[in-house]
């Protein structure tokens, strides 16, 4: 493993100009989102949150990053869920450990209350344990048994790949993810038996056997919730009951509809009992335009998780991101004419947008985000009444953006029911929250313009009208 204090060939005054011309570079970049969640430095894929857990007032996350080429898992902490600290690595392969890279998994508090318990997947040995009771969680003791379960030769039964673990009564539980999601147990930490499968049955639409990765297993309310990801499908959910040692699925949903852009979900419980989710988004550059920018990994927004009446997520942002706003500005009764387009008195990049629309006879209408001033760029937030959906259009939201989608997903309106938007935009990432939580969007775009940053409202095959408040949000990350 490569990560050391440094090269002593290399002196220190060269050390901090490399260290400072870097941090300008990443400053000037106008793509480097201000207020999500990004990697500190380099090509960071996967960049999946892992072990994220709430631990001595502080909320840790891990990250997977890649270090000479090597995956290990990064360690940040943070009181506001906006203002991060990073900490040295926490997981990384040793001399002494079996595996050859640290990959997916999650963390919890162990049964006794007096740890934090890292269940990881070890590259090229199988599904990992490690420890820690510092205050700040910054020293890790590998269990000296890893692999807890080795890579099996014959996958028929589970697979040693992505583990969930959590604390039920005396009892700790994982899944074990993959093509055949699979049950394991434990009184004690370094001894795991195989209970079964995940599924007591399929349920309708996905197959039983569907790659279940990145699994991130609670109970929300009175059910208990499956956030995952399939490799073919992307990133979606199931609601339902945890009994007799099987999840029994009652509601299925996908959380993306284009591309699988969003990725890799890992949540946690904090001391407020809120399930806040986070996720890596993907970042939609070539190569080319990616390599020479120095940097290359995004965290979605964190979302508070909800369950609904009818089974369904509700996913509403971190109110903690409030307190970036500055320089509101209002537009009570904005009207659109039909076929028409109504520029607002907002621009910029980084802002955050909550725009409610009156229920209205238009085929489509939404707003513009990023647009240039004849619209050559835009990035179209739009609602479609004939087809039911809410739609990123990210078609000409970069001249020579090679990933160019409309991620459109279903949202059907009542017959007088208002379109409710928190738009958040920050440099390269637009994130839609629509009615309350009831759907949610993220979009990277990459405009090329400087005069990408004005906002407007439009309508199509009818008027209307909306009001509008807009704020500046104060960019969290320090560089």
């Amino acid at each position: 493993m490569a990560a050391n204090p440094g090269d002593a060939s290399v002196s220190i005054g060269d050390m901090i100009n490399t260290s400072r011309d870097f941090r300008l570079k990443l400053l000037g970049d106008p793509h480097r989102p201000a207020y999500h969640f990004v990697t500190p430095e380099g090509y960071c894929g996967p960049f999946d949150p892992n072990g994220n857990v709430f631990w001595n007032g502080r909320h840790h996350m891990g990250y997977i990053y890649q270090d000479r080429g090597v995956h290990c898992w990064g360690h940040a902490s943070s009181r506001d869920l906006l203002h991060w600290r990073h900490h040295k690595p926490s997981l990384f392969p040793t001399p002494d450990s079996p595996e050859n890279g640290i990959f997916s998994g999650n963390g919890f508090v162990s049964k006794d209350g007096k740890e934090v318990v890292y269940l990881y997947h070890g590259c090229g040995a199988g599904n990992s344990i490690a420890t820690s009771s510092d205050r700040d969680l910054d020293n890790w003791r590998k269990l000296p048994g890893n692999p807890i379960i080795p890579n099996p030769a014959d996958t028929t039964l589970y697979r040693s790949w992505d583990p969930c673990g959590w604390v039920e009564g005396d009892t700790y539980y994982a899944i074990f993810g993959g093509q055949r999601p699979a049950i394991f147990k434990a009184k004690k930490l370094n001894k795991w038996t195989h209970v079964g499968d995940l599924f007591a049955h399929a349920i309708d639409g996905v197959d039983i056997h569907e790659d279940v990765s990145c699994p991130d297993f609670f109970k929300l309310g009175r059910k208990w919730v499956l956030v995952c990801i399939s490799h073919r499908l992307g990133c979606r959910y199931y609601v339902g009951k945890w009994k007799n040692e099987q999840f029994h699925p009652e509601y299925h949903e996908m959380m993306t509809w284009a591309d699988n852009e969003y990725f890799a979900p890992e949540s946690h419980t904090d001391d407020k009992g809120r399930r806040i989710l986070f996720t890596w988004v993907f970042d939609g550059r070539s190569g080319e335009a990616r390599e020479p920018s120095g940097w290359s990994g995004t965290m979605g927004l964190p979302r508070v998780l909800e369950l609904g009446a009818d089974n369904r997520l509700i996913m509403t942002p971190a109110e903690e991101l409030q307190a970036l706003r500055y320089n509101e500005l209002s537009f009570p009764n904005v009207a659109v004419s039909s076929r028409g387009e109504k520029r607002i008195g907002v621009d910029g990049n980084t802002i955050e947008l909550e725009v409610k629309f009156k229920p209205t006879t238009a085929k489509e209408y939404g707003v513009k985000v990023c647009a240039s001033p004849r619209g050559k760029e835009e990035t179209v937030i739009a609602y479609n009444k004939a087809e039911g959906k809410l739609k990123i259009d990210a078609r000409r939201s970069g001249l020579h953006q090679p990933k160019k989608s409309v991620e459109a997903a279903p949202m059907k309106l009542a017959a007088r029911e208002s379109l409710k938007l928190r738009i958040f935009v920050d440099k390269s990432i637009v994130e839609v929250f629509a009615n309350d939580g009831r759907l949610v969007l993220s979009r990277r775009i990459y405009p090329e313009r400087p005069d990408s940053v004005g906002v407007a409202l439009f309508a199509k095959g009818g008027a209307a009208k909306a009001s509008v408040r807009a704020w500046d949000m104060m960019p969290s990350n320090p560089y």
